[in-house]
């Protein structure tokens, strides 16, 4: 019996090439960008499977995005071939096609749906709270780098075009301050100052790239610990969340990831006093994703994971401060002056990292010394 009574999701599943009869579909995860169900079947091999409606408005080039995920998947599995097939299957995502052999379905409405293999057993985390799981995330994304550096990041689309370009987002800041369409300018020229100092440091990475120091990359550029997922021992299990994978520079990775687990308060928090860096998650993280990603990184790139830290806060900063200017037209918010809350959180933390500098140097260089 269907626990989903939405005709379009049920109609949606019978187009794609899965085992057996289906016995339920059920809304199934948190996730913000696109609607993902569970769906049961009662296939002789025992599988469950997850159906996604992709967010085409986030997603504009389906046709590419699904390019992109066949492309990197494959590539993964013939990593692990030589493990064989159960490591393969537990290992990487694997897709379902349509009965047609499409990489996914459109529906009558113009949703865009995909399936994938449901890996059971499986469990993440959303909040980094031990070493340990700082230490499995660094691997996760640094063997996840290690397996696809042998891959030409030609062969990807770029899914959100300047997704970590700063120049980029330094524009569109510009644009907001010169419209000022919420009035708020003038309350801001702290923050903006904070921003315009730092702005030509803050463009280090896009100059080594610019000069050929910095090879492109196929990127994963959502490092949040929640697109890690562990088996029931808490070892990593495989890399999630593929949407966002396309051509990009490994310190993006590294810098989003730290951002996302050193800071000591929530992203939103008002009082910038409690916002400090917890350097053992931190020392943790580097030394995991170290211990798989120095074989392929060049000495460029070693450089410039540290700019990624101090690179990655400052623009999510950026992007919600121009958004605050814009009246809150992108970020959802729980109050009038969310944005601003976020934003200075942000700068609070790029100051505790410059602060921090010499130590966060020393530990990465540190973690490169260290056999482990």
């Amino acid at each position: 019996m269907f626990d989903c009574k939405d005709s379009t999701i049920i109609d949606s599943v019978s187009h794609f090439d899965i085992d057996g009869d289906v016995i339920s579909v059920e809304r199934f995860g948190s996730g913000h960008i696109n609607d993902t169900f569970c769906v049961k079947t009662d296939g002789l091999q025992g599988k469950s499977y997850l159906l996604q409606r992709i967010n085409n408005h986030i997603f504009s080039d389906v046709e590419g995005l699904m390019s992109n995920t066949k492309i990197v998947l494959d590539h993964l599995k013939a990593k692990l071939a030589h493990l064989g097939d159960e490591a393969v299957e537990k290992g990487t995502l694997t897709l379902i096609p349509t009965k047609s052999g499409s990489l996914y379905f459109k529906d009558s409405e113009n949703g865009y749906w995909r399936m994938f293999i449901l890996l059971e057993g499986t469990k993440s985390y959303d909040i980094v709270e031990t070493e340990a799981q700082a230490y499995s995330g660094g691997r996760a994304f640094g063997e996840f780098q290690k397996q696809l550096a042998d891959l030409d990041a030609r062969d990807l689309i770029e899914v959100l075009p300047n997704f970590h370009n700063i120049d980029f987002r330094m524009g569109n800041l510009r644009e907001a301050m010169d419209a000022d369409a919420a009035g708020r300018l003038q309350e801001v020229a702290a923050q903006l100052d904070f921003i315009f100092l730092r702005e030509d440091g803050m463009r280090s990475i896009l100059k080594r790239a610019a000069a050929g120091e910095l090879p492109l990359r196929i990127t994963h550029n959502d490092t949040k610990f929640n697109n890690v997922l562990l088996d029931q021992e808490d070892q990593v299990q495989c890399v999630i969340d593929l949407d966002t994978v396309m051509p990009g520079y490994v310190a993006y990775d590294f810098g989003d990831a730290i951002r996302t687990i050193i800071n000591s308060a929530a992203e939103d928090e008002a009082d910038t006093a409690k916002i400090l860096l917890n350097i053992p998650l931190f020392k943790a993280y580097t030394a995991g994703y170290i211990r798989e990603a120095k074989d392929f990184l060049n000495e460029a790139e070693i450089e410039s994971l540290l700019e990624g830290v101090f690179l990655l806060p400052f623009m999510q900063a950026v992007r919600f401060l121009t958004d605050y200017l814009n009246g809150d037209t992108y970020y959802k918010i729980q109050y009038p002056g969310h944005n601003l809350v976020r934003t200075q959180a942000q700068l609070k933390l790029v100051a505790e990292l410059e602060a921090h500098t010499p130590l966060l140097k020393r530990i990465l260089l540190d973690s490169f010394e260290t056999k482990n």
